[in-house]
């Protein structure tokens, strides 16, 4: 089994199945397709110095006292449209009305490998920089790229009141905030209100994300920290998405004052109930899924893997962030249904 995270009523959307003969062979290897690449790298030598003590991270400090809030971009290299809204507070030499405000742009070894005829290969260099955070990780004696560099913007880590995580999708998606498995995070994520899709969820089998380090986890904890996924990588409305988010936050903050300040977008929130993980080299969707997607009739048949069928457990199952090419040991998706509204 592979999923099973959270508390879920009814069956396991894994269901082991008699596969036909042709389906017991090694498939074919399945190309990646061509992803449109709307938009660059940015410039961010200006950055790159050591503004603070560590090279990469800039800060801001107001007179008047505030949270300090952490935008972090980056986390994956080849993910730069955060990197690219950071990059234009900075030059817009936006100031926080009040607290602190810190920029980081995490994982610079992998950006600086990104290459247009390749774009998902600088995705990391070692190991997934979004899969170590937890202490003993972190103190443990071994390295990596990431590693490293996770240990280095920890102090920065370590002293933020609210984090947002940017990052955006290989895959087609609708725009959403992950909000870990904290009340914390869902009520951070709920109140910046853009996008308004918000999915509780715990992470992956395969590491802690930074929104799942302690300190934001924790539930006695008073700290908050989201991720938002914005959209298709390279694409232009992923990085204005990004931009209104990171805005909409300080708002909320009150490290950015607006003039008149937008409505707020009621927010559709899940809790995602099912981590489906690849157990095979051979997991194939049984279409081409797309992220958002609500699939309206329980037990419908969503992808095979090996001598398993993956069904949806229950009706309105929505598909959050379809890997549709994962490895053996990858997230392949995760089911969400909608979070029961509380009583006044």
């Amino acid at each position: 089994m592979s999923c099973g995270t959270g508390s879920r009523p009814g069956s396991s959307p894994r269901v082991r199945a008699r596969p036909k003969f042709l389906e017991t062979l090694p498939p074919p290897p399945q190309a990646l397709p061509t992803f449109a690449q709307e938009i660059a790298p940015p410039d961010l030598s200006p950055w790159l110095t050591d503004h603070c003590g560590i090279p990469g991270v800039v800060h801001h400090e107001a007179t008047r006292p505030g949270p300090h809030v952490v935008l972090t971009a980056l986390v994956h290299g080849n993910e730069f449209a955060g990197a690219i809204v950071l990059d234009r507070l900075l030059r817009e030499q936006v100031r926080p009305a009040c607290g602190r405000l810190s920029l980081v742009f995490a994982n610079l070894e992998a950006f600086a490998r990104f290459t247009p005829d390749n774009p998902v290969a600088s995705r990391f260099v070692e190991e997934d920089m979004n899969r170590v955070w937890n202490r003993q990780i972190l103190s443990s004696p071994r390295h990596s790229v990431e590693l490293d560099r996770a240990r280095a913007i920890l102090p920065v880590i370590e002293t933020a009141d609210i984090l947002m995580d940017l990052h955006s999708m290989l895959w087609p998606g609708a725009p959403l905030i992950l909000a870990g498995a904290t009340e914390s995070g869902r009520r951070l994520s709920t109140m910046i209100g853009d996008p308004p899709l918000v999915v509780s969820d715990h992470g992956h089998q395969a590491g802690p994300r930074l929104i799942d380090y302690e300190r934001f986890s924790d539930p006695a904890s008073p700290y908050a920290a989201c991720l938002l996924e914005a959209g298709a990588h390279w694409a232009t409305h992923t990085v204005e998405t990004t931009d209104s988010a990171v805005r909409a936050l300080l708002r909320h903050c009150g490290l950015l004052i607006a003039e008149a300040e937008p409505p707020a977008t009621p927010s559709h929130q899940l809790v995602v109930t099912d981590i489906v993980t690849a157990q095979t080299p051979c997991f194939r969707f049984v279409r081409p899924f797309q992220g958002g997607e609500v699939i309206r009739r329980r037990g419908t048949l969503l992808a095979q893997d090996g001598p398993d069928e993956i069904r949806t457990p229950y009706p309105d199952c929505m598909l959050v962030m379809p890997n549709l090419r994962p490895g053996r040991g990858q997230t392949a998706v995760r089911l969400a249904r909608t979070l029961p509204s509380r009583s006044p």
